[in-house]
């Protein structure tokens, strides 16, 4: 067998003899070769399957070669079809390419000329597909990398590429798991910093008797252990962008420092006398209701103001149920891919069931469900092979609910009472805002409005 990779060529031409000997040819090279006697015929098979390329005569009774071809390239541009004649003009070889044919050949066809053509057209179609992934790849980044379609993540992605132009500083908040540090590096991949740094400070995991020293860095004998200069983060983020996470767990004297660099920009190492100038946006993130730790005295009021110049909320998974499908998919071909598995699919009875979910631990907790699964199943993920804590906590999360509109009476009534349940749970978790409690519904504000009166539903207190 030559050096041909082998594909499927679809042969068009109303000579048999041409047909069997292009396939004799061809599938002595490894081709799989189908073949049509008229225009109509191999529009048919190209509506019922795929090929890599076509090779088709211009002059046919009934449809001709040439309109074939434009009906061919209207459905799919990137298909190479390669036109033969014994009898066309020269008008007929220039009108072929003019229309998007890959190559013409004259007949008596030549072997070598035919393989070395088809060749090209292989490496072709090879081209465009990795073109598609290229184009694939730069859409994801532009997107973000927030997956889902979700209106609230849609929204969230157009504050994304609006604060990411410019200098402001920006406050994450979100509960845990719901992906604030990929917010904070799109906002950072977005800027005119993203060739610079970009780092990360877990402010909760540090101690507070190193958090400034981690900061601000610190000079030799500076504290006991401080055996030399160390830089701190925020002159390794010099001109990119530091990311605070977790902020709300830092101590008052660092928030106080902090504060003083915000303002100033400039910064003195502990031990150190010199202040050292920084050029660096800070873009901090926490899960706590930082405006009541304000008012509790956990938190500088004058450094929340300083940091929520342009506030993003990441949302919780349970206001995007339908991104779960699409998160999975992502994860599952990540985890396969890590631990070098077959690719995995999952069912719709799993899918249906992870939907109905809650989420408290958000997309962290989606991750960490999907792995599991995917290391403990076969090539297909069923129910059977969702854990059992999930399923025991699921199935107590919906027993009393279910019971008691069960025992409703008319389908109306149940119908109602579940529509009101359910309402009435996402407008709690979007602290009766009801705008946002729409997006997450996929209704109208003013439909949500409409449906909240017909329920009788209203915001307690």
């Amino acid at each position: 067998m030559s050096e041909v990779s082998a594909g499927t060529i679809l042969v068009v031409d109303d000579e048999k003899n041409i047909r069997r000997t292009l396939a004799l040819v061809l599938e002595g090279e490894g081709f799989e070769v189908l073949d049509a006697a008229s225009a109509e015929d191999g529009l048919a098979i190209l509506a019922r399957r795929r090929v890599d390329a076509v090779v088709m005569d211009v002059c046919m009774p009934g449809m001709d070669g040439l309109s074939a071809l434009r009906a061919i390239l209207q459905d799919d541009a990137d298909l190479p079809v390669v036109m033969i004649s014994g009898h066309a003009s020269i008008q007929d070889a220039v009108e072929a390419t003019r229309l998007g044919a890959f190559d013409f050949l004259e007949k008596p066809l030549g072997r070598e000329r035919v393989l070395v053509t088809l060749r090209n057209c292989l490496q072709r179609g090879r081209d465009a597909e990795e073109l598609r992934a290229l184009r694939a790849q730069s859409r994801t980044r532009s997107r973000t990398g927030l997956l889902g379609d979700a209106p609230i993540i849609e929204k969230l992605r157009v504050q994304i590429d609006r604060v990411a132009r410019t200098k402001a500083r920006v406050l994450i908040t979100g509960e845990s798991g719901t992906g604030k540090e990929l917010v904070a590096r799109e906002v950072h991949e977005r800027s005119d910093r993203a060739r610079k740094p970009f780092i990360k400070v877990n402010c909760a995991a540090i101690p507070h008797d190193l958090i400034e020293s981690t900061l601000f860095g610190h000079e030799k004998g500076a504290f006991t252990g401080a055996a030399g200069r160390r830089r701190g983060h925020f002159e390794l983020a010099d001109g990119g962008t530091l990311f605070l996470d977790e902020i709300g767990d830092m101590s008052l004297s660092a928030q106080a420092k902090v504060l003083r660099v915000l303002q100033s920009g400039e910064l003195t190492r502990v031990g150190g006398e010199q202040p050292i100038e920084v050029d660096v946006r800070v873009v901090a993130a926490t899960n706590k209701d930082l405006e009541q730790d304000c008012r509790e005295g956990r938190f500088r009021e004058d450094l929340y103001f300083r940091l929520n110049v342009v506030p993003l909320v990441s949302p919780p998974l349970r206001q995007r149920p339908g991104d779960i499908a699409q998160l999975v998919e992502h994860f599952l071909e990540q985890v396969c891919r890590e631990n070098e598995f077959r690719p995995k699919a999952v069912t719709e009875g799993v899918l249906r069931r992870l939907q109905a979910h809650d989420w408290p631990g958000n997309v962290r907790e989606l991750r960490n469900i999907v792995e599991r699964m995917a290391i403990l199943s076969d090539d297909v993920i069923g129910e059977d092979d969702l854990p059992a804590d999930f399923v025991r906590r699921t199935s107590e999360a919906v027993a009393g609910p279910a019971g008691e509109l069960f025992e409703l009476g008319s389908l109306k009534d149940y119908r109602d009472a579940a529509e009101r349940q359910m309402i009435e749970a996402r407008l709690a978790a979007c602290d009766w805002n009801v705008s946002r409690t729409a997006d997450t519904l996929g209704l109208e504000r003013t439909n949500l409005h409409k449906k909240m009166r017909s329920l009788g539903i209203s915001k307690p207190g």
